[in-house]
């Protein structure tokens, strides 16, 4: 899962993303603009989002996200404890709100209870479709418990897919949650490795599960109405 920090204090950051590397790939910003264009790609599964920063404070990132119409859950951090903070925090949009300083354990059980909330995967290290198992601890993935071999970037666009079945991904979603939006390939890489992802699903017939939109993107459904 993927996992965005927004906080000017890079220590604090630089922790933080430390204490979740076991569940999460983290991206860091540093103020407010920087957090808001992260965050504007809409390939997070969560959000940390410091109140005060340079530039643009948090309530005013979480505004302007929610006006976007990005819903990914917001983690509100604050040096401040006041309940017109946190009602102020709550009516912008955020999900759970944690006041520093704060403990280790009491951040990943708020994210954990955030990421469930939203429908998503924490703890649960297997992704479940039909017999499709996708071990996220081991990277191993079996149909009707024969192993199916994928490399690094097939298993994490089957993942992402998983993680966001019957919604559609676009091609440029695919390629910044995967790729990085400052990688130098292209947008194409996506296509390749879709057709390549439907080849080694072939076999067992769900390829016909990952449906196309030409101009798009890609959609994991139920209804095997899958095309290339």
């Amino acid at each position: 899962m993927k996992l965005l920090i927004i906080e000017d204090d890079r220590p604090l950051s630089d922790t933080i993303k430390d204490t979740t590397k076991e569940m999460f790939e983290t991206v860091q910003a540093f103020d407010g603009e920087e957090g808001l264009f992260q965050a504007e790609q809409n390939i997070y599964d969560c959000i940390i989002l410091d109140v005060m920063m340079p530039y643009m404070n948090g309530y005013e990132v979480l505004k302007k996200l929610r006006e976007s119409q990005i819903g990914t859950p917001v983690l509100m951090l604050t040096a401040k404890d006041g309940i017109e903070d946190k009602i102020h925090g709550f009516k912008a949009g955020a999900d759970d709100y944690l006041v520093k300083p704060f403990h280790r354990e009491e951040l990943l059980l708020r994210l954990e209870a955030i990421i469930r909330r939203s429908g998503g995967e924490f703890k649960n290290n297997v992704l479940t479709f039909k017999d499709l198992k996708l071990h996220l601890k081991n990277k191993t993935v079996t149909i009707e418990g024969e192993p199916l071999k994928l490399n690094g970037k097939q298993f994490d666009l089957l993942e992402y897919l998983l993680n966001n079945k019957d919604v559609i991904l676009t091609k440029e979603q695919i390629f910044d949650r995967i790729w990085g939006f400052e990688s130098d390939t292209s947008t194409t890489v996506v296509e390749v490795y879709a057709s390549n992802l439907r080849k080694a699903l072939k076999k067992s017939g769900y390829d016909a599960y990952i449906q196309t939109f030409r101009g798009l993107g890609y959609m994991l459904s139920d209804t095997g109405e899958g095309n290339e």
